[in-house]
């Protein structure tokens, strides 16, 4: 992790936009890739584990898409009808709404050739209570604990049985399991694999243990995840027989990698890369709204940022509209609240613009002057172009904003741990209900640093949102969805204007693929990549 100043910044994105093609990478053109074999360019350092119930990441959560079956989830060719079933061929709510009860599809098998049963299930989702990693809570906020697990959450023959602890809307409890810690997992397997009772976690890390699609060859952090097709697949065998995520930092490197045919798909060209390859043969550009945000946050731990005026004067002090029409055109739309568009209760409000002279007077109305704060931002280029215009337009009244550049694991590191001054970076739902985010830029309940509450980005910068609490465990069960609708509109408009969140854009992902490659799925605002679909 380094420490890098404005001049550092300008120089090292002109060497990256110049030196096109890395060690490592052949100078010598190759042949295109095999017509069985799908090859990507996308950024993956941010995985830091492929165990489902402790993965949290973006790059992880497409691994894991392709590797495990849920109980219930997406057909890619058909995102607009929501979830349906998976592993679980039905489902059954009991008369009070608190209990749902899954039958098991018949005939699936894991990749150890292993049957999937209900057994498993129950396994995979005590395991995640149990284990409580980092996205335990999507499961732990239905009432599951330790202490119940056993009466909770049962299998008995081919069922397994979920009791909440009090009646929620079915469709989100069942949208909560087409999330990453949803992912069924294969209980022989995995405690064969067992160590100093870790139910297999530090195994899983690394390998898998699934039903889905594809299984794991190797992931290799920071340079390339391989995958391989299950031939028993319940759905088919799949078209392409291995795929192949390679880590490419470089827009500029993505794109002649897919001009030469050497990878199929570039995820992570910026604006100029994307024109400059959608005009050449044999090349297309989708363009896809995402569910994923990009903004700033600030810690209440900190002395100034804690101050509201503060937090107002720097919510007029992004360049909203001058970053979205130059280095991220087309890649990213100006949205001011935590909910993405497409989700329930979303709203298009837009009450922050660039404003100098307002942020100048809301400091000098807060005493605040020379203030000096560390940004953390991941080492991806649109990010450090954001925190470039940050530190710009910071400049322009006195505060000098120092950026600290790193791994996504460094940075989120020390963002979980709450030591960051000011973060940068993204957010995306993990699954398609309002409580997603909801839950965590406006839930903290418990704000001490004892509980590392690290899937809460409120608690990651030490922020209780008060009232704010009640709000969001008020709309979580409220079963009319127009109030619902209602409750999230104001829960934003609130949100924007007292918590210390910037959000300011959505993502609109640009791809670059060959244009024999077809049926890609990026997965939307709801879920993550599909492989199984692709041919060529």
């Amino acid at each position: 992790m380094i420490k890098i100043s404005r001049r550092r910044l300008l120089a090292a994105s002109l060497i990256a936009a110049t030196a096109v093609v890395p060690a490592g990478v052949s100078q010598m053109a190759r042949a295109e890739t095999p017509g069985n074999m799908l090859v990507l360019a996308n950024r993956i350092d941010d995985i830091t584990t492929l165990d489902p119930a402790e993965s949290f990441e973006f790059a992880g959560s497409d691994v894991s898409r392709n590797v495990y079956g849920k109980l219930v989830n997406f057909d890619p060719l058909n995102m607009d009808k929501g979830y349906g079933p998976d592993l679980a061929a039905s489902w059954d709510v009991s008369a009070d709404g608190k209990t749902i009860t899954f039958t098991m599809r018949d005939g699936v098998k894991f990749h150890s050739g292993n049957p999937v049963t209900a057994a498993d299930a129950e396994f995979s989702l005590r395991r995640a209570v149990l284990l409580k990693k980092t996205p335990s809570f999507i499961l732990t906020q239905f009432g599951f604990n330790a202490d119940n697990v056993e009466q909770t959450i049962k299998a008995a023959g081919n069922k397994l049985s979920i009791t909440t602890d009090k009646k929620y809307a079915t469709s989100f409890v069942l949208n909560c399991l087409t999330s990453t810690i949803g992912g069924i997992v294969d209980k022989k397997t995995v405690m064969a694999n067992e160590k100093d009772g870790d139910m297999g976690n530090e195994w899983l890390k690394t390998n898998s243990a699934g039903s889905g699609a594809y299984k794991v060859v190797s992931w290799k952090p920071n340079d390339s995840v391989t995958l391989q097709a299950n031939e028993d697949f319940y759905l088919g065998a799949p078209a392409m027989k291995r795929v192949i995520v390679r880590h490419v930092q470089e827009s500029a490197t993505q794109r002649l990698l897919l001009e030469k045919g050497d990878i199929d798909v570039a995820r992570n060209l910026n604006p100029e890369d994307v024109a400059g390859a959608g005009s050449k043969t044999g090349v297309a550009i989708d363009s896809e709204l995402r569910g994923r945000l990009m903004y700033i946050s600030l810690n209440q731990k900190h002395p100034v940022l804690s101050k509201p005026k503060v937090i107002e004067a720097i919510r007029y002090l992004v360049d909203y509209e001058g970053m979205q029409n130059s280095f991220l055109k087309g890649q990213y739309t100006i949205h001011q609240a935590f909910l993405p568009r497409t989700y329930l209760g979303a709203i298009d409000d837009k009450p922050y613009s660039l404003n100098v002279a307002k942020a100048k007077a809301l400091l000098g109305e807060a005493g605040v002057s020379g203030l000096e704060i560390e940004v953390g931002v991941r080492d991806a280029q649109e990010r450090i172009e954001i925190v470039q215009s940050l530190q710009n337009t910071f400049g322009q009244v006195g505060i000098k904003l120092n950026i600290t550049v790193g791994t996504a694991k460094q940075i989120l590191t020390r963002y979980r741990a709450r030591e960051l001054d000011m973060y940068m970076g993204a957010w995306g739902p993990d699954y398609p209900d309002p409580q997603t985010n909801a839950g965590t830029f406006a839930y903290n309940p418990d704000n001490s640093d004892e509980i590392k509450a690290t899937g809460l980005l409120a608690y990651r910068n030490a922020w209780d949102p008060g009232a704010m609490n009640q709000a969001v465990e008020a709309a979580v069960i409220e079963p009319n969805r127009d109030v619902r609708r209602k409750m999230y509109e104001d829960m934003q408009r609130e949100h924007q204007r007292v918590s210390p969140f910037i959000v300011m854009f959505q993502k609109i992902e640009q791809t670059g693929r060959r244009d024999n490659v077809k049926n890609l799925m990026l997965g939307g605002a709801i879920t993550a990549v599909s492989y199984w679909p692709v041919a060529k």
